[in-house]
């Protein structure tokens, strides 16, 4: 079943309107880069349409997740879509009257990341609400793949299509997926704010108290620099594996496509098989087999010079990052007491892509200076370092406590208790 009965109305709202969003967002993954390389050659202009997808992260993240923590976060999530819509509806309509250029499209990019950068943050502190602790597992496993085949298999090829047959149509289609998307999210109960509403003081001492409770939590303080860290080695080939795939493998461009559509089926299968995974299995082994594979995967990348041996790879590639992913996503939500959780969430988020930043503008020089295939050995290296560091901790990670609904029961510094999962 889709959205088992047990996981309540709630998230079903919750899983519709986020594959409905992430339907728009898969258009706007294709049809963006066309529009943009359609009004300018420009390099550096191409490539700041990419930077600004992580730009917004970066500027206000920790702030998006203290101000989850203080407001409501439905209504945040509500207000953000709006934004959205909103500032897509303006480039259809300069679209429409002829009077885009590169700098109305750059601006809406902008706009459109910082409305996303809140979206974001708030929506995924809605799902530890509204679920059993022991169900976040199933939940987060719903929501990854509505990810997989609405933004990365459905949404592309519609966007690129749209695109075709004129610029504006798959913004137009991206509007009406984004006020859905809002339309099924209202549908959900309002949500109290986790703050003392007469609690008023400055967000920036909001963020740093976040930081503090991180600071004192060893295990989700772990969780996040494996993140951090793992993004950056992954990172760096990742930004130039075009380059890999159509110069050192000889793929050309519609092999390189077919790479990136393998690691999705890889996620899909993964999808149908977490719960199985979670009933049998501890999550300790399966994210140290996740990150082995990690590190396994980049040898063979850097090894091979065979484009199917490449696809095979990817495939597997896509299994374990989507459960890598789920597991971590559960195992924080599961630890975070509720009213820190936007807080949490976002400095996760900014240490993804601060790590995708840091692990291209590496990737990039490296490939310069050494060939396609050093960002490989780079990160092989690099990975097989950060595993032998944490494949201990990993175990306390997964023995911590997991969040009570009383937060003085959370202190991190309370001796540990139950797994999260046997």
């Amino acid at each position: 079943m889709i959205a088992p009965a047990r996981l309540g109305r709630d998230f079903r709202w919750l899983l519709a309107s986020s594959w409905t969003s992430n339907i728009g967002d898969g258009i706007a993954l294709a049809a963006a880069p066309l529009l943009i390389a359609s009004m300018t050659s420009s390099p550096i202009l191409v490539a700041s349409g990419a930077i600004l997808q992580f730009l917004p992260w970066l500027l206000f993240g920790l702030h998006a997740g203290a101000i989850a923590d203080r407001l409501n976060r439905r209504m945040l999530v509500i207000a953000g879509n709006a934004l959205r819509g909103v500032v897509i509806l303006g480039l259809v309509i300069f679209l429409i009257t002829g009077t885009a250029n590169i700098a109305i499209v750059l601006a809406a990019a902008f706009i459109y990341g910082t409305a996303e950068v809140f979206v974001d943050t708030s929506a995924q502190t809605l799902l530890p609400m509204m679920v059993k602790s022991e169900d976040l597992g199933v939940g987060n496993t719903r929501l990854q793949a509505g990810y997989l085949v609405a933004n990365q298999f459905a949404g592309p090829p519609l966007g690129a299509f749209l695109f075709a047959i004129g610029s504006f149509w798959p913004f137009l289609l991206q509007v009406l997926c984004v006020l859905l998307a809002l339309t099924l999210i209202s549908r959900i109960p309002d949500t109290k704010p986790t703050r003392d509403p007469d609690k008023h003081q400055a967000v920036h001492t909001d963020i740093a108290e976040g930081l503090r409770w991180l600071g004192k939590n060893k295990p989700v303080r772990t969780l996040v620099i494996i993140i951090l860290t793992f993004n950056v080695t992954w990172a760096a080939p990742w930004g130039v594996l075009v380059l890999y795939a159509t110069e050192h493998l000889n793929m050309g461009a519609v092999g390189y496509g077919f790479l990136t559509s393998a690691a999705a089926i890889g996620g899909l299968l993964a999808s149908l098989s977490f719960g199985w995974l979670e009933k049998r299995f501890s999550f300790a082994p399966l994210m140290r087999i996740c990150l082995t594979c990690e590190v396994l995967m980049h040898l063979s990348f850097a090894l091979t010079t065979n484009g199917v041996v490449a696809l095979v790879i990817m495939f597997f590639f896509g299994v374990y990052a989507f459960l890598w992913g789920t597991i971590s996503t559960t195992v924080r939500q599961r630890l975070v007491p509720r009213e820190l959780q936007g807080r949490i969430a976002s400095v996760n988020m900014v240490g993804v892509f601060g790590g995708l930043v840091i692990g291209q503008a590496l990737g990039g020089v490296i490939a310069q200076v050494w060939g396609p295939t050093a960002p490989w050995w780079f990160a092989f290296a690099g990975a097989a370092i950060t595993l032998a560091l944490v494949w201990k901790p990993i175990s306390s990670i997964i023995a911590a406590r997991p969040v009570t609904d009383h937060p003085q029961d959370d202190d991190p510094n309370v001796a540990p208790g139950a797994p999260l999962a046997v």
